[in-house]
């Protein structure tokens, strides 16, 4: 889940944003199946999930970023590269530690990325697709803090972290499809 304004001010390309949230659908579906598979050990594997992940949406904001018009989001989307820069090097620390560290890192994480994510979908709402970001936004917040909370109890798993990608690989596949919809001259779609 991670991740501007009204369309004059905020995105310069909405089918770049619709390519761009369709591929992170797919992304984090394939991740999180991958990941759950991996879970039930901090090995090499689960390490390399781990560490990709933010920096995939690291890439992903740079990209936003280079389509948002002057006025935009832009601020925000270089805060957010420099926010999943830290976590992925937070989480290749923490993984030296071991789940509960892991889930720590990837709680706070989840917390500053929804923040993010929803100051950028919020004022982009009129674009079409972002509802889904908002409530992807919020619940990253809420999952942030719930990992925050798994870490300090008893079998401190990574298993959920794979059930929050693929409910925000959901949350891009239905912003993708909005965008698509707004896209094809329709009205746009929330």
């Amino acid at each position: 889940m991670t991740a501007t304004a009204t369309a004059p001010a905020g995105f310069g390309a909405v089918p770049t944003l619709r390519r761009l949230h369709a591929a992170r659908a797919v992304f984090a579906v394939v991740w999180a199946v991958l990941l759950f598979l991996t879970a039930s050990t901090v090995g090499v594997a689960a390490a390399v999930l781990l560490v990709l992940y933010p920096l995939v949406d690291a890439a992903a904001a740079v990209v936003e970023a280079r389509h948002a018009r002057a006025g935009g989001s832009t601020g925000v989307l270089v805060t957010n590269v420099a926010i999943s820069v830290v976590a992925a090097v937070g989480l290749a620390l923490a993984l030296t530690s071991g789940a509960p560290a892991v889930l720590r890192v990837w709680g706070a994480w989840a917390v500053v990325s929804g923040l993010v994510q929803l100051a950028v979908a919020v004022p982009r709402r009129r674009l079409g697709g972002q509802w889904s970001m908002v409530a992807s936004g919020g619940l990253s917040v809420l999952a942030g803090v719930a990992f925050v909370l798994m870490a300090s109890g008893a079998g401190a798993s990574l298993v959920g972290v794979a059930g929050y990608a693929l409910l925000g690989g959901v949350f891009f596949l239905v912003s993708a499809l909005r965008l698509g919809a707004a896209g094809r001259g329709g009205r746009p779609a929330a």
